[in-house]
């Protein structure tokens, strides 16, 4: 698989025309950069290449907060983890697209109508919503989605009733009913009503509802970790660990409780085993251990971690294993950074004037890569790439020789390994156009990350690599 990325990776530095200098933050990333630096094929092309480029590797074990967390005020996030995904495709998810036809809801016509998609069509106002989308929070989100539904309709006579204030999701789906029955202009705005009915189905949602109450615990956490110890906020979610026969439509589920377990092991970094600490641990994987073991239905991941393909066939004894191996899971995760010295923490405690808070370990990475000082990174490794940039790193220790830097070349390609976020995506855009405009930046990764996606990449009994994410 790293081969396969590296390869990859090899060929777009060739499309663009650039020789690459790599880094890494992180063990899996300083071996794939170090294949990259050292990629054979490659040797005629850097030598040719009239274009330069930065390519840093970040591992996101590293940081899991950010790809669990709920802070991210972006709508295609909240789409993508609402709706459900459309069949043979890692991240494209599937919009019911019944509502624009004659077609009745029953049951046996729910697989008549071909469902709709967020994959970008041909039309430039689709194009030009999905940008936005991408680009917006939430709410500027929303309200850009009406203007486009309006303007569309506009163009097409349809008899639209201009409303202003607040955007509901009973006010665009008005919108979107006009375009029923009007076959051209259903063509012509095939791919625009898709994100308008995504957005709408995604308004609606209860695990919408649910968002900002997920937003709500994870900042009670942060706090909560500044004022007692690890025991003392496990223990805050004992009493949210519930049976499916106790759950309402408000409680957690198991795959969301182990978001949660995440997002507390993630934060803090390495934690001190003490007596009080193991026995909160023991109650918690007792508890959720009897909650799994009596669950009506798996879920396809709860299927993955316990390796039972049924209920009936999840006994107690299989769940404690299923959450003894979680649990060990999580206490890897709370020593990822352990060997880094500059970005040791994502956890930044509260004072008097603020609350505690979580600061992205991306962040903090391009944040030092544009630092005006332009230091020697130090968890930023650069990998040599043969003779001379191995003489260069030695000979920088007795002479004035300048090692390579991120920030020395105009494109930057910051790769995740293992996946990214859209907030993150755009956090890192934004961050780079304050710091230092004119920097072109490409974010890439394995995988385009949501929460549910987490738990199976760490806990699935049948998962290569957690960074990898493939």
């Amino acid at each position: 698989y790293i081969r396969c990325l590296v390869s990859g990776l090899s060929s777009l530095c060739e499309h663009l025309g650039v020789r690459e200098e790599c880094f890494a933050v992180g063990p899996l990333s300083r071996v794939i950069a170090t294949d990259l630096a050292n990629y054979a094929p490659a040797k005629n092309r850097k030598k040719t290449a009239t274009g330069r480029a930065s390519v840093v590797f970040v591992d996101r074990t590293l940081d899991l907060t950010g790809a669990v967390g709920h802070h991210g005020d972006n709508l295609v996030e909240k789409i993508m983890s609402v709706l459900p995904q459309l069949p043979g495709h890692t991240h494209d998810v599937m919009v019911n697209m019944a509502e624009l036809t004659a077609v009745q809801a029953v049951e046996e016509n729910q697989n008549v109508i071909a469902p709709g998609c967020l994959a970008p069509s041909n039309e430039a106002s689709a194009k030009a919503l999905w940008e936005a989308l991408l680009n917006s929070k939430h709410k500027e989100a929303v309200m850009e989605v009406r203007r486009h539904l309006v303007e569309a309709a506009s163009r097409e006579n349809l008899p639209i009733k201009m409303s202003m204030g607040r955007v509901t999701p009973g006010q665009l789906m008005s919108y979107i009913q006009l375009f029923k029955n009007n076959l051209r202009a259903l063509r012509n705005h095939c791919g625009l009503l898709q994100l308008g009915m995504a957005t709408v189905q995604t308004l609606k949602h209860p695990q919408t509802a649910k968002w900002d109450n997920f937003l709500a615990f994870e900042r009670l956490l942060l706090q909560s970790l500044g004022d007692s110890t690890m025991a003392g906020v496990l223990n805050q979610l004992l009493p949210m660990i519930k049976s499916s026969s106790q759950r309402t439509s408000d409680d957690l589920n198991p795959e969301e409780l182990l978001i949660l377990l995440i997002y507390i092991y993630s934060v803090p970094g390495d934690v001190t085993l003490d007596r009080d600490l193991g026995d909160v641990e023991e109650k918690v994987k007792k508890a959720l251990a009897h909650v799994l073991s009596e669950e009506s239905e798996l879920s396809p991941l709860l299927q993955k971690i316990t390796g039972c393909d049924s209920a009936v066939d999840l006994t107690l004894p299989k769940s404690q294993i299923a959450v003894n191996d979680v649990f060990m899971a999580l206490r890897e995760i709370a020593g990822a950074r352990n060997l880094m010295r500059q970005f040791k923490s994502v956890y930044v405690p509260g004072n008097n004037t603020h609350q505690a808070s979580y600061k992205p370990l991306l962040k903090q990475v391009v944040e030092e890569i544009f630092n005006p000082e332009k230091s020697d990174p130090i968890d930023i490794e650069h990998m040599s790439s043969g003779l001379t940039d191995l003489l260069k790193t030695g000979f920088s220790m007795f002479m004035k020789v300048s090692r390579p830097h991120p920030s020395d070349h105009p494109l930057l390609i910051l790769f995740v390994v293992g996946g990214v976020t859209v907030a993150e995506a755009k956090m890192v855009k934004d961050l780079v156009a304050s710091l230092k405009p004119g920097t072109q930046v490409m974010v890439l990764s394995t995988r385009l990350l949501k929460p549910l996606n987490i738990p199976e990449l760490l806990f699935a009994t049948d998962r290569l690599h957690p960074d990898l994410g493939f």
